[in-house]
């Protein structure tokens, strides 16, 4: 196995198969906290040599951690880092401390710059093209990193020359002209970072945490960096990448190799011998092969490439006649020999051509087979790849999953161990009232801080544990429930307003309509309706009295039904009165009016 590996190496390194130079990575880490003109920065220099550390435990080849420059410097750094990056592949520089956006340029500030005027920008400061410039040689990836977004304090006493001067907040967008280069941003252009509570800005500790993953693509390295930033600040800071890399994943650590086990797969030395022999591509080297390894999957893969080899030669051989024949039939034309003699000529070089064409398509058959064959291999030993490249990630998976749990539980214990102030020190009123406090402050809690755990309370820890996550014990105030509440940087419970207010950041504003509208049942304002009239009914007691009044009054006279007639016509009796018949001359028929 020795001489057959041997000889297949001599051949492939006849056929200019050089060893591969490996990767090599830089990078240069600048941290800027201790400035002479305006306040100290605390987190700068903390956040370099963590960072400076991750890029040494990932395996770059020359890290080269920086502290405190003044301009001259940082220059020289810039300058001396630049040489390194003419043969590395990948280069990166992380810069923290303070920058400042002038005109739309943007620049690194040294320790020892005043900046009294705005015009001592360009005399005291480090352009960013500067560092652009110094990753330019590499030749795969070109990286700059900004934790530089701080609030500046030499814009607020700088003076302008020039009153239209621009002078940003942040740093000003910026769009990288050379391919593979990346410029990440600890805040979206325009905007400013936090250095947070702690050792470390929120960035950095991100940046750590996300950038040696082995095999990450780097684009979406940044975005888990975006996020976890998001996350640790309430939502205020966003980091923010400009540039872009190319369809193949770039990461800045390469992929770990896939772990096989303590023993190598006696499948891979099969396959590598293959490999070799396909690269040689000869006769001799199949058959060498098929010497050591008879039987199994390569070995049919190499008989066919031996098929193929052997229908080459086929075809050589068949193509050779077929001249040949061609040849003595023009040989036997040109000297006019026997119609026979060119007959027998013309059908031996028909017959060689057949031959020829026959050896012609049995090549190109094997070859079809061969090439199949060939991307069969390819596509099982892709398939193994990936099987236990999944099986490699979910293992790292899992182990990630138990750390953070072992950490998660450790951090429990400690807290609990020692919290913030002990229950040794602290009535329970003075707990609760402590609760209820940081309740109210992530907008959980609606009423006051009296100390009196009372069902309001109890109703604002049940809304915490909705809305953050957690399963703490509503019934009692706990030092866990604090430092959990504290632990919390904006607000967790939403704001809800009663009917007729609407939301206005932390607090409930009344909702006013102009003249002519009202609040609605949704809180928005609609137009009011015109009044209709109401019919009304009549008043029952008024109506009883009357009928009373008329029921009790003395009765009228009556009409009694009669009537007189005369000559001319007839008319009723009037009221009160009555016909009576007197018999006297001239009386009508019907008797004469009597009345009372």
């Amino acid at each position: 196995m020795r001489a057959l590996r041997f000889f297949l190496i001599v051949f492939a390194v006849w056929l200019g198969c050089g060893p591969a130079m490996a990767e090599r990575r830089v990078a240069l880490v600048i941290g800027n906290s201790a400035y002479k003109s305006v306040a100290r920065l605390t987190n700068p220099a903390n956040d370099a040599t963590l960072v400076g550390g991750m890029f040494k435990k990932a395996g770059f080849d020359n890290v080269d951690v920086r502290l405190d420059l003044n301009a001259a410097d940082m220059r020289r750094s810039l300058r001396e880092f630049a040489g390194r990056t003419r043969d590395a592949e990948v280069a990166v520089i992380y810069y923290a401390g303070h920058g400042i956006e002038l005109d739309g340029t943007n620049y690194l500030i040294p320790t020892d710059a005043a900046l009294e005027t705005d015009g001592d920008v360009l005399d005291e400061t480090v352009a960013l093209d500067r560092a652009l410039f110094a990753v330019e040689p590499a030749k795969q990836l070109r990286l700059v990193i900004l934790d530089a977004c701080r609030d500046n304090p030499f814009a607020k006493t700088m003076k302008r020359t020039i009153a239209a001067r621009a002078i940003g907040r942040g740093l000003a967008k910026v769009e990288p002209t050379s391919p593979n280069t990346m410029i990440a941003f600890a805040a979206k252009a325009g905007s400013t970072a936090s250095d947070g509570d702690a050792k470390n800005s929120p960035f950095a500790a991100a940046l750590v945490e996300r950038l040696p993953t082995p095999g990450l693509d780097l684009g979406k390295a940044f975005r888990f960096v975006r996020d976890d930033v998001l996350k640790t600040t309430g939502n205020k800071q966003e980091p923010y990448v400009y540039g872009s890399l190319g369809g193949d994943d770039v990461a800045l650590v390469p992929a770990k190799p896939v772990a096989t086990g303590p023993q190598a797969s006696p499948q891979d030395a099969v396959r590598r011998d293959y490999e070799l022999a396909l690269q040689l591509g000869t006769r001799d080297g199949w058959t060498a092969f098929l010497g050591q390894y008879p039987d199994g999957f390569y070995a049919n893969l190499a008989k066919g490439q031996l098929n193929k080899i052997a229908a080459e030669e086929t075809r050589a051989v068949a193509a050779d006649k077929a001249r040949q024949a061609e040849d003595e039939k023009a040989r036997l034309a040109s000297e006019r020999a026997k119609k026979a003699e060119q007959d027998k000529a013309a059908a031996a070089a028909k017959a060689a051509e057949d031959a020829r064409l026959a050896a012609e398509k049995a090549k190109q058959v094997e070859e079809a087979k061969a090439a199949a064959a060939e991307q069969r291999r390819k596509d099982a030993e892709a398939a193994v790849a990936k099987a236990q490249a999944d099986k490699q990630a979910a293992a790292e998976l899992a182990a990630k999953q138990a750390a953070e749990k072992a950490q998660r539980d450790g951090e429990q214990k400690v807290a609990a161990v020692a919290p913030t102030q002990s229950p040794s020190s602290l009535s329970p009123q003075e707990t609760a009232k402590l609760v209820q406090s940081e309740l109210r402050r992530v907008g959980c809690l609606t009423g006051a801080s009296d100390g009196e755990w009372n069902a309001s309370a109890q109703r604002s820890l049940t809304l915490f544990n909705k809305h953050a996550g957690t399963k703490f014990d509503t019934k009692l105030a706990s030092f866990d429930a604090l430092d959990a509440i504290k632990s919390k940087q904006g607000r967790v419970c939403p704001l809800v307003c009663d009917r007729g207010f609407r939301a206005d950041g932390d607090s409930c504003v009344k909702i006013t309509c102009r003249a002519g509208y009202r609040v609605n049942d949704d809180n928005e304002c609609e137009k009011m309706r015109e009044a209709k009239p109401v019919p009304t009914r009549d008043d029952s007691a008024k109506r009883d009295t009357e009928r009373k009044k008329v029921e009790t009054a003395p009765s009228r006279p009556q009409s009694s039904g009669q009537f007189t007639c005369n000559s001319m016509t007839c008319r009723p009796v009037k009221p009160g009165c009555r016909l009576v018949k007197l018999n006297t001359p001239g009386e009508p028929a019907n008797g004469s009016e009597v009345c009372n």
